[in-house]
């Protein structure tokens, strides 16, 4: 670790934390990475209206990508630091900052061995906007972005308030869960609560809804998996003294099990067709499929490891998958793809504060450990196997 890089990644990742944008909002982010590109003379193209792909060429026909998502999170922030965003309720509360930082620190190395005739292998470079609402890596795969670049491997990290600095988490095969929104609409038929008995109630409905949604995980599905069925938002009714005649109810499901997916759904559809039958009350349910599952590549894994070791983390083996979605899941459709999750967790300073919240902090020290791992990822990729 060089006292310049060190420099270079505080200096970026707190211009990018001092000035976040959300989700197809990432403009001046957007901006800050090309303007950096082109200073190195390093080649991209923008495929979207936000984000880039840069691309070196190597010494060979392998070529590997790496991702960093851009976008930042509608959360207020509560640091008292220097680099406090600026935005009132918009916060890179996800890290975000740092996985952009780190790979443009990848990048600069990339392109010092690029002009020495050194660097070993093809490198395509994602700046993704989106991650956090919009499914940004499905959209650029559908606009073509990676159809000129016959890619072997993608991967990218994420960093992870609860595990402690100096740590990796990695799993074979599926390492976090999907994520799919669902929405009950509920019509039926108002009347004064006077002559109540002639309505139709969605209150009546919506409550054996809340009620059947809240028993799948305990009756339909296997106890040793872990699913969550997470019911959001509900309403219904409309004064205080009529029967309610619209209910609505959202929530999102949480599982790395195709199957159970399947299962919570086929229920859900049950359950809506069942507030007919018991209630005349008219009720649909509708699914919108988000990310799929993170899936790492098994044949990757020692290759990970090795490259992790020598960067100086700790990795540790995951026994089950994380609970939440991850939109890197989508580059597993392009070619086989491995995530990682670095700790930030360091107690004496107090940066022990989750993804998602308004104190997210870390050691941007820690940047330059995801720049070594990228760069012996580079180095070590095409030995093995």
């Amino acid at each position: 670790m060089t006292q310049s890089e060190l420099e270079f990644v505080v200096e970026h990742r707190r211009h990018l934390h001092q000035n976040p944008e959300l989700s197809f909002q990432e403009f001046e982010t957007t901006a800050h990475i090309v303007d950096f590109l082109e200073t190195l003379g390093v080649s991209y193209n923008r495929p979207l209206e936000t984000g880039a792909i840069a691309y070196l060429e190597g010494n060979s026909e392998h070529t590997i990508a790496y991702r960093a998502d851009i976008d930042a999170l509608p959360i207020h922030e509560e640091n008292e630091i220097e680099f406090k965003s600026s935005k009132d309720n918009v916060m890179h509360a996800c890290g975000h900052d740092g996985h952009t930082t780190a790979l443009l620190l990848f990048v600069k190395r990339c392109k010092l061995l690029a002009d020495k005739g050194e660097l070993p292998h093809n490198v395509v470079f994602i700046f993704q906007p989106a991650e956090e609402t919009g499914g940004g890596a499905n959209h650029l795969i559908k606009a073509g972005a990676f159809d000129q670049f016959p890619i072997e491997a993608v991967f990218g990290i994420h960093v992870m308030p609860f595990n402690d600095e100096g740590t990796v988490t990695i799993l074979n095969e599926e390492i976090t869960a999907s994520a799919t929104e669902y929405r009950f609409f509920l019509e039926g038929q108002s009347s004064h609560v006077a002559n109540k008995e002639q309505g139709l109630s969605c209150g009546e409905g919506l409550q054996h809804v809340l009620n059947q949604v809240s028993t799948i995980q305990q009756y339909h599905l296997n106890g040793l998996q872990h699913n969550i069925v997470h019911i959001g938002r509900f309403e219904a009714g409309e004064a205080i003294n009529t029967v309610p005649s619209h209910g609505y109810l959202e929530g999102t499901i949480r599982t790395y099990d195709t199957e159970d997916l399947q299962v919570v759904k086929d229920q859900m559809t049950k359950i809506a067709q069942s507030v007919q039958l018991l209630f005349g009350v008219n009720c649909e349910v509708k699914f919108e499929e988000g990310y799929p599952p993170t899936y790492n590549d098994p044949k990757l894994h020692d290759q990970v490891v090795n490259a992790l070791h020598e960067a100086d983390f700790k990795v540790v083996e995951l026994d089950k998958p994380y609970l939440f979605g991850e939109d890197f899941s989508f580059y597993s459709q392009i070619a086989p793809s491995y995530f990682a999750f670095v700790g930030i967790r360091n107690e004496e300073k107090d940066w022990v504060h989750g993804l998602h919240t308004p104190k997210l902090n870390f050691d941007e020290s820690q940047l330059i450990h995801i720049a070594d791992y990228y760069e012996n990822l580079l180095f070590q990729y095409g030995q093995e196997g």
